[in-house]
């Protein structure tokens, strides 16, 4: 059976940064196109793809513009949280603003542009395993009195994908499909030019133009990853099993180790994606973060899911 996949933040690297990078300026100030009048200093594109525009990580998606969402006081919450000072932060909302921003500058739709990435933008015709509610349900009721975004089996699991939030999310692929898209994405040069270190990150993360780095300290999938030889190709890897895996080593230090060679991006989905640029090698993992019960896979389950899979592939290659 040929699954289909909620990419979920993959579309982040596989869509929006590239439409960032072929149709705007990395440097020009956008601050007050986007309505940021209040802003003391500039907001620029290559802030918002390596998250170091200052952004608070998340907000529901509503019909108002951010800028004057986020004047507005929200209750305590991991995804309503302000930014780290000087410190990049992981954040949906600066795709959401490259979005518009792409959005004002070549007068299309989003949807229609990104498609051209040769993945399915929702709603989808195949539908994914559906996902219970995750915390961005409960932030969207702490945050807003709009009700939240129904559930409909061909919309994506994230709430603001859902509400119709470009940039973020909202793209799906079956492996083939996304094998294709992937093959198009490295011929063309994009994660070559998004693996270009730019900021640093909350804790000790290192973030490029849309691409985050790997590093190869212990329990890190980069440990697993710089065994791998040069001259992989791109690869492809699904893993359809409902097993709880074992758990995976901790990953916990202080010291996250030396950067790996290969870049990264994960969606909160389950699928992975991993890319070298020494040698252009590309590695996608897919799988589904439903456990066998059904509930959703909390974090560290799911970094062992994506933990024992790598393993696998790395003992394939004799690595």
């Amino acid at each position: 059976m040929t699954r289909f996949y909620d990419l979920a933040s993959l579309t982040k690297p596989l869509v929006t940064a590239p439409l960032a990078l072929a149709f705007l300026d990395l440097d020009a100030d956008r601050r007050w196109a986007l309505g940021f009048h209040d802003r003391e200093t500039p907001l620029t594109v290559r802030q918002l793809l390596s998250h170091s525009s200052g952004l608070p990580p998340w907000r529901p998606f509503t019909s108002e513009p951010l800028a004057t969402q986020l004047q507005r006081l929200v209750p305590d919450h991991p995804l309503l949280r302000p930014a780290t000072p000087d410190l990049a932060t992981y954040s949906d909302l600066n795709y959401r603003l490259l979005a518009e921003s792409v959005v004002a500058e070549t007068g299309v739709p989003f949807t229609k542009l990104g498609t051209a990435s040769g993945l399915d933008a929702a709603p989808w015709r195949e539908t994914p395993i559906s996902l219970p509610d995750a915390p961005d349900a409960e932030a969207w009721r702490l945050a807003t009195d709009r009700p939240l975004p129904p559930r409909d089996p061909h919309l994506p699991q994230d709430a603001n994908a859902r509400a119709g939030m470009p940039g973020h999310a909202g793209f799906g692929a079956t492996a083939p499909q996304l094998r294709a898209a992937l093959a198009r994405w490295v011929a063309a040069g994009w994660p070559d030019r998004m693996a270009v270190e730019t900021a640093e990150g909350e804790n000790g993360t290192r973030w490029g133009l849309g691409l985050q780095i790997l590093f190869d300290g212990n329990g890190r999938f980069g440990q697993l990853l710089a065994k791998l030889p040069l001259g992989l190709g791109l690869q492809v890897l699904e893993d359809s099993t409902q097993e709880a895996p074992a758990a995976a080593p901790p990953a916990v230090a202080p010291d996250p180790g030396r950067p790996s060679g290969w870049w990264f991006h994960l969606g909160y989905t389950g699928p992975a994606l991993f890319y070298r640029p020494a040698d252009r090698s590309c590695i996608a993992l897919l799988l589904h973060r439903r456990g066998p019960g059904g509930a959703m896979l909390d974090v560290e389950t799911l970094r062992a899911r994506r933990w024992e899979a790598l393993v696998q592939f790395v003992g394939q290659c004799d690595g």
